[in-house]
């Protein structure tokens, strides 16, 4: 029997913050040192999600090294420069999974000089620990993963959790940066449940949005852990963009349109639990909220990142809770929720990535789900990733999680790209992420087009009265000729990818 290893107990739930940052007898690298772990063709799994609680001093001293590197790099959602920058130029980054975050990295792929492809996140974890990229996981697997506290069998993730708990259990060695710039208190919000392997895996054991299960500690094989880097390094976290006019237009009308849903949907009688998107838009649609009267309802977010809008909430006590695994906060988010990270503990939990996408989650919770899209064509399929259906812009993400499994599927967007020179609403999407059997409303802001139960022509009426007026004489017109042809879902492919947008 292997002998337990020496160092401090895991933190448990009941007892969630660690004593120290650095528990027992570690293996203390330099970033360089730990870089040097990594051999010339291997994986890189490495923690991070929207941006945040992904590693910064190794990735940037594989980049810097000397050594020609052919890198596979997977992550659990969007992480920053020192990854997906660096490792790209210095031409160390090969593959990558599941998301190109960036101008450096998205380019590269566009260019057919990066190998990418995007894919659903509640299922990476499984694809990653049982095979389903054997094709791309190449060489040793080595999992770089941030935490804010480290023992020699287990430790605290920081400002995301995503898929750390598969990553460290899948790799051959484990790399840890342990930062004290995140605050030790973090250990509060994380909730790491890990899911039993497949056939016959039980249940989730939650009955509620909030509940908790497993305390914050993500345990590995002590006999993985090769390098443990210390930094104080900050996340660089998402900035927002102002909010538009287009922006309040959308919010304004899916805040009706939630309103008078609360009237006539019994599935929203006695508590909501809201989804949306990450970006820009995302956060400016959680601020219709505000103005929806929600009745005595519960209302809580079940869905991937906490964004700025959601502290609002909280701090308004609009909000029951929030559920995701991320904080995805701006600058000015991180300063407010680390000054009172033990208060927004009590509201906020974050969960392993394959948890909070769950198909089985987000539909025992009923999750009314909000993303935002490229495109959509005129019988409700939903082009989430790909400009002009060849250039990727980030990546399916927890997107199709959602509109798949959620029991309302609301996909909001501007009606126009390019300053009004493009129509978002297509003849025909040449890409389709989210097919026409998944989107139930769209939304931009011009109204609301409510698609459930309307055939393929009836979808197309409604499409046409949320696009911009200026392209509303030529959508009828390609419906005409679509409808000459005949057909249940009518087309004119002569014409129909003419409409496709050619920028954002």
């Amino acid at each position: 029997m292997t002998p337990a290893p020496s160092g401090p107990a895991a933190p448990t739930l009941e007892d969630p913050v660690p004593a120290t940052r650095l528990g027992g007898d570690l293996p203390f690298a330099a970033p360089e040192e730990a870089a040097a772990l990594v051999p010339a063709t291997a994986t890189l799994l490495v923690s991070g999600f929207g941006g945040v609680g992904y590693p910064k001093l190794v990735p940037e001293a594989i980049a810097a090294a000397d050594e020609e590197r052919e890198l596979t790099v997977v992550s659990g959602g969007g992480v920053g420069d020192e990854i997906d920058r660096d490792l790209v130029e210095s031409g160390d980054m090969a593959r990558r999974y599941p998301f190109v975050p960036n101008e450096t990295s998205r380019g590269a792929a566009n260019d057919g000089r990066l190998a990418f492809h995007d894919r659903h996140i509640s299922r990476l974890a499984d694809e990653v620990r049982f095979g389903g990229l054997r094709a791309g996981m190449r060489g040793e697997t080595i999992a770089v993963v941030e935490a804010v506290a480290v023992g020699p069998d287990w430790l605290v993730p920081s400002t995301s959790i995503g898929h750390t708990p598969a990553y460290v259990g899948a790799a051959d060695r484990i790399v840890v940066e342990v930062n004290r710039a995140q605050p030790l208190d973090l250990a509060r919000v994380h909730d790491v449940h890990v899911r039993d392997d497949p056939p016959n895996r039980s249940p989730i054991p939650l009955d509620d949005p909030l509940g908790e299960t497993g305390g914050p500690a993500v345990r590995f094989d002590p006999e993985k852990l090769a390098a443990v880097v210390e930094t104080d390094r900050p996340d660089d976290p998402y900035e927002f963009r102002e909010v538009s006019a287009t922006d309040e237009a959308i919010a304004a009308n899916l805040g009706e349109f939630l309103e008078a849903e609360l009237d006539r949907n019994p599935l929203l009688a006695d508590a909501v639990n809201l989804q949306f998107g990450v970006g820009s838009l995302g956060n400016a649609l959680m601020g219709a909220l505000a103005d929806v009267d929600f009745g005595d309802r519960e209302v809580a977010y079940v869905g991937e990142v906490v964004q700025d809008g959601l502290l609002d909430m909280l701090d308004a006590g609009d909000l029951r809770g929030a559920s995701a695994t991320s904080l995805a906060l701006s600058s000015e988010g991180q300063e407010r929720l680390f000054a009172d990270v033990e208060r927004y503990a009590e509201d906020v939990v974050l969960r392993p990535a394959d948890v909070s996408n769950a198909p089985e989650l987000i539909d025992r919770f009923g999750v009314v789900g909000v993303n935002s899209a490229v495109e959509v064509d005129l019988y409700g399929n939903v082009n989430a990733t790909h400009i002009g259906g060849t250039r990727v812009v980030n990546g399916i993400g927890g997107g199709g999680d959602f509109a798949r499994n959620c029991r309302l599927g609301v996909v909001a967007l501007p009606s126009t790209a390019v300053g009004g020179d493009v129509s978002r609403v297509v003849p025909l999407t040449p890409h389709v992420d989210h097919s026409e059997h998944d989107a139930s409303v769209v939304v931009t802001e011009h109204g609301v087009a409510d698609l459930r139960g309307r055939s393929p022509r009836e979808r197309a009426e409604e499409l046409i009265a949320v696009a911009d007026p200026s392209f509303r004489e030529d959508l009828e017109a390609y419906r005409a000729r679509a409808d000459d042809g005949g057909g249940n879902t009518p087309h004119h492919l002569p014409s129909a990818f003419s409409w496709n947008s050619t920028d954002t």
